[in-house]
């Protein structure tokens, strides 16, 4: 029995296997001519007798004979070619990937988004790419800026749709702005504003609010909209940056939420979920802050990436213009 070291790893190719090698002894399994598989392979039919004659002695044994018509593969050699016939079908897929790879066509992107951008550019986005590239696929964190900004950083997102965290090293992001964000107030279907005339915002600050946390850039925002026209804050709030939370609690009680005007269509109107929610006709110039496509200042996107970026870029334009909304 041969000593077990003998079949150590890349004996063969330490033995002077090479490529040609195997394209020549697959040409042959299909040919069963020497001049044919010299030809296939573009060589003279000396230089592939001298290549099968180099093959046998890196295998170890005699891989073909000779007959009046052309030549048989032994079964060493047939056992040979079939492994050769796989090495270069695959080596022809990995070509077809990489290439495919390069051109955007496959790959797997990692896509982040503040809630309304989710819905209105990031979701009609991969609708879209599922028809005009299959091959990409997605992996989607809808979330808070700073939650999607550590993700970005740890690289385990190629970029989000959000804002740079105040407490953020600027310089780290790349950034393609897209505009300001609209806000609604939301309430239940059949909520007590919505059964007379449009409700002022002294009538709103009344009730229960559902809001982010203190700090949260929305409840900033909306808590200085109210401040610079002289209004109370809400007395009673709940606090949570959950959008399937805060829907729930408006559903169940009287309290008013402002979210992003994308979610509240989304999750109320016909052409979303047709939720019992409707939208308060109060407070429609309330707007966050712009944001953006936020990408590494040192890292270059994906061929895949950059065509999800372009396409929610697209998108963008075709919305008409950089306010969303």
């Amino acid at each position: 029995m041969a000593n077990g070291s003998e079949y150590s790893r890349d004996r063969l190719m330490r033995r002077g296997l090479k490529l040609i090698h195997l394209r020549l002894i697959a040409a042959l399994a299909d040919t069963g001519q020497i001049s044919a598989a010299a030809g296939q392979l573009a060589i003279s039919q000396p230089a592939a007798s001298r290549l099968l004659g180099e093959l046998d002695r890196i295998v170890g044994t005699r891989l073909h004979t000779r007959h009046p018509r052309g030549i048989v593969l032994s079964e060493p050699g047939s056992r040979l070619a079939e492994w050769a016939h796989r090495v270069l079908r695959d080596l022809d897929a990995a070509d077809r990937e990489i290439d495919e790879l390069a051109a955007g066509q496959r790959g797997l992107v990692g896509i982040g988004a503040v809630t309304g951008p989710a819905l209105e550019l990031v979701l009609p986005v991969l609708r879209q790419c599922r028809v005009t590239h299959p091959g990409i696929s997605a992996n989607i964190v809808v979330d808070t800026s700073d939650k999607l900004s550590e993700l970005l950083m740890s690289d385990r997102l190629d970029f989000y749709v959000g804002r740079i965290p105040q407490d953020h090293d600027h310089s780290a992001f790349r950034a393609d702005l897209i505009g300001h964000e609209p806000v609604s107030l939301i309430v239940r279907r059949q909520h007590p504003l919505t059964r007379g005339g449009a409700p002022t915002l002294a009538q709103c600050v009344l009730y229960d609010w559902v809001l982010q946390a203190p700090g949260g850039l929305l409840r900033h925002t909306v808590e200085t909209y109210l401040l610079e026209r002289g209004l109370p804050l809400p007395a009673r709030v709940i606090s949570t940056s959950s959008t399937l939370m805060t829907l729930a609690l408006i559903s169940q009680s009287n309290a008013i939420a402002p979210i992003a005007r994308s979610v509240a269509e989304f999750f109320g109107g016909n052409e979303g979920l047709g939720g019992r929610i409707d939208i308060l006709p109060a407070a429609a110039d309330l707007v966050v802050s712009p944001y953006s496509i936020l990408m590494r200042s040192d890292r270059d996107l994906s061929p895949a990436s950059r065509i999800i970026h372009d396409m929610i870029r697209s998108r963008i334009g075709a919305n008409g213009g950089t306010t969303l909304g």
